[in-house]
C-alpha cells in the first residue's frame, strides 16, 4: 500500500526518537563496514535498523551525515576499547609505551564482532577514500601518528631528523596494516603464521623487536659529503718542454 504523505510524516515522527538514531548508526556501522560507503544504501541501512527510510534524512541529512556520525561513534568506542596506552601505567619505557600503542593498533584493527566495524571502515578509507577521509585524517589518524612519532622520535635520539621520524613512524605502522590488508595471503603464502594472526600479544611482541632493532641501528639521512676527484698530473710546463728538447736532441 502506497503512503500518502501525511501518513509517510506520521511515520518519520514515530521513528525519530534517539533509539531509532542509535539503532541507524549500529545498523550503518555494519552495513557500511560490509559494502563499503558506496556501496551501502540507504535502504538497506534502513532495513537492518528496523527504521522509515526517511529517517536518515531527518537525524543525520543523508548517507554522508550518516556516514560521518558512524566514522565518529567508532572512534569514540575504539579508543574507548583499544587506548593508545594499552596495558601501560604511569612512569612506563619508552618500549613499554611503544609496545602498548602496537598493541591496541592491532586490537583495532583485527578484531572481530562488533568491535570490529571501526578497524574495517578505517582500511576501507585507506584504500577507498570517501569525502570523509580529510576528517578521519584530521580528527584520528593524524593524532595516532603524532602520538607515535613522538614515541619513535624518543628511541631515535636528538639527532634524528624531522624526515627519519616520519619514515620510521611509518614503518612500524605499515607492519600492523599488512597483517590486516594481507590476512587472506599470509595463510598461503606463509602456512607456519595462521595461529599467529589470532594471537595479538605475539604479534605485538613481534613488531615491537623488530621495531625497536630498526630503531637502534637507524642512521641520519643525510647524504656524505662527496670529495672531490683528485687532480690529474699533467705533462705540460717547462719540465714537458726540456723533456721535449732532450728528445729531439737524441733523434738529430
Amino acid at each position: 500500500m502506497r503512503l500518502n504523505r501525511r501518513q509517510t510524516k506520521d511515520r518519520v515522527r514515530r521513528s525519530a526518537g534517539p533509539a531509532t538514531s542509535a539503532q541507524l548508526v549500529a545498523a550503518a556501522a555494519e552495513v557500511f563496514a560490509s559494502a563499503g560507503f558506496r556501496g551501502a544504501t540507504v535502504r538497506d541501512i534502513c532495513r537492518q535498523a528496523g527504521a522509515n527510510v526517511a529517517a536518515v534524512n531527518y537525524h543525520f541529512g543523508g548517507k554522508e551525515g550518516l556516514y560521518e556520525e558512524v566514522l565518529r561513534c567508532g572512534l569514540r568506542q575504539a579508543l574507548s576499547l583499544f587506548p593508545a596506552n594499552r596495558g601501560t601505567v604511569g612512569g612506563a619505557s619508552v618500549e613499554q609505551r611503544l609496545r602498548g600503542f602496537i598493541r591496541a593498533f592491532l586490537e583495532r584493527f583485527l578484531a572481530t564482532g562488533p568491535d570490529a566495524c571501526h578497524g574495517r571502515l578505517l582500511m576501507r578509507e585507506m584504500v577507498d577514500p570517501t569525502p570523509a577521509l580529510d576528517a578521519v585524517v584530521a580528527k584520528e589518524i593524524r593524532t595516532w601518528m603524532e602520538h607515535l612519532g613522538g614515541m619513535v622520535a624518543e628511541v631515535l635520539g636528538d639527532g634524528a631528523t624531522a624526515a627519519q621520524v616520519q619514515l620510521c613512524t611509518a614503518s612500524v605502522v605499515g607492519q600492523v596494516v599488512f597483517y590486516h590488508h594481507c590476512r587472506p595471503v599470509i595463510p598461503r603464502a606463509f602456512p607456519g603464521l595462521e595461529g599467529v594472526l589470532g594471537d595479538v600479544e605475539a604479534l605485538a611482541d613481534h613488531i615491537l623487536r623488530f621495531s625497536m632493532a630498526g630503531l637502534r641501528q637507524e642512521v641520519p639521512l643525510e647524504k656524505p659529503a662527496v670529495e672531490p676527484a683528485p687532480r690529474r698530473k699533467t705533462t705540460r710546463g717547462r719540465g714537458s718542454r726540456t723533456k721535449q728538447a732532450s728528445d729531439s736532441e737524441s733523434i738529430s
